[in-house]
C-alpha cells in the first residue's frame, strides 16, 4: 500500500479530466432551464467518476472519498477521517455551461485534518497550479510567489461570494460594504468566478488581494493552500489569522491585508 502520493501521477489525472471537459466546451447549447443544468451536472459527475475518482481509488485505496452529504460539515471543520480527497469537479461551472472561460478542475488531499496537497488545472490556458505541504507552490513546474507591490492604489483586488445563500440580508449588506471599501482603496476590483483559481493567482502575483465575507471553505481549500505555500498571508476580513471554519477570508501578500484594514479605518475617520 502506498504511503506517499505520486504528485506527477495525480497532476496527469487531473489534467486528463480537465482536457476531457475541454473537448466538449461550447459544443452544447446554452442551458435554458433546470433540466438542462441537471443533465450537464450528471455528465460532469459521470466523467469525474470515470476519469479521476476510479483511478485514484485504484492508486490510493487508503484515501477516502466522503459522501456528498458531508459537504456542509466540511465547511466548518475537517472530517474525522485520516486521509480524504476533496474535489471540485468544475470550479466555475457557471462559466463552463455559459460558454465562458474561467473554469478549473480542483483536487485537495486532507491528511489528519490539514491540507497536505492541492492542484488546480485550467484547461483553456494549460496552467497547472499545485502545492505540497512544506514544499512551496508551483505553476507549470515553476515556483510561484506573491507580488511585491507596496501601494494599494496600484493593486488589483477581487471579491467573491457563495451562491448558496439567498435569504440572509445581513450577508449581502456586509458584502456591499466590503466592495465599497475595495473600490475606494484599490486600482481595480474584479469578480472572476472560480474561487480557488483566484486564490492561486494571489500566490503567483496576478491578483493582489482576495476577499470574501461568507463561509465557503471547500471552495477555498485548493487555492488557499497554494497561496499559503507560495507565501501569501491567510487572514479573516478583520485581520485575524484564518482558521478552518472561519466565516470569511482575506488573502494577500504579507502585510497587504493589514495595510488595507488600516487604510479603511483612516479613510472612514476622515469621512466622519
Amino acid at each position: 500500500m502506498r504511503k506517499n502520493i505520486d504528485v506527477n501521477l495525480i497532476l496527469d489525472l487531473v489534467r486528463g479530466l480537465g482536457d476531457n471537459f475541454l473537448i466538449d466546451f461550447k459544443t452544447k447549447p446554452l442551458p435554458i432551464n433546470m433540466a438542462d443544468l441537471r443533465e450537464l451536472s450528471r455528465d460532469m459527475d459521470t466523467r469525474f467518476q470515470q476519469e479521476l475518482k476510479l483511478k485514484l481509488e485504484l492508486a490510493y485505496p487508503q484515501i477516502e472519498w466522503p459522501e456528498e452529504e458531508t459537504e456542509t460539515a466540511q465547511q466548518l471543520k475537517p472530517l474525522a477521517i485520516p486521509q480524504y480527497w476533496v474535489c471540485d469537479v468544475i470550479d466555475g461551472a457557471v462559466q463552463y455551461v455559459q460558454h465562458l472561460s474561467g473554469w478549473t478542475v480542483n483536487l485537495t488531499l486532507i491528511k489528519n485534518g490539514e491540507v497536505d496537497f492541492s492542484v488546480i488545472y485550467d484547461p483553456i490556458l494549460k496552467e497547472t497550479f499545485w502545492a505540497k505541504s512544506g514544499e512551496g507552490a508551483f505553476m507549470n513546474g515553476e515556483r510561484i510567489v506573491p507580488n511585491k507591490k507596496k501601494n494599494l492604489n496600484e493593486m488589483l483586488a477581487v471579491w467573491e461570494y457563495t451562491h448558496h445563500k439567498k435569504d440572509e440580508y445581513h450577508i449581502y449588506h456586509k458584502m456591499g460594504k466590503s466592495v465599497t471599501n475595495l473600490l475606494e482603496q484599490f486600482l481595480c476590483v474584479r469578480n472572476y468566478g472560480p474561487h480557488a483559481l483566484q486564490l492561486a493567482y494571489v500566490g503567483t502575483g496576478r491578483i493582489d488581494l482576495f476577499l470574501q465575507e461568507d463561509l465557503d471553505t471547500t471552495n477555498w481549500l485548493a487555492g488557499l493552500f497554494i497561496a499559503k505555500e507560495a507565501g501569501a498571508e491567510i487572514l479573516t476580513t478583520d485581520g485575524k489569522p484564518w482558521q478552518y471554519g472561519s466565516t470569511n477570508l482575506m488573502v494577500a501578500p504579507k502585510g497587504v491585508g493589514q495595510q488595507f484594514l488600516m487604510t479603511i479605518n483612516e479613510f472612514n475617520n476622515l469621512k466622519s
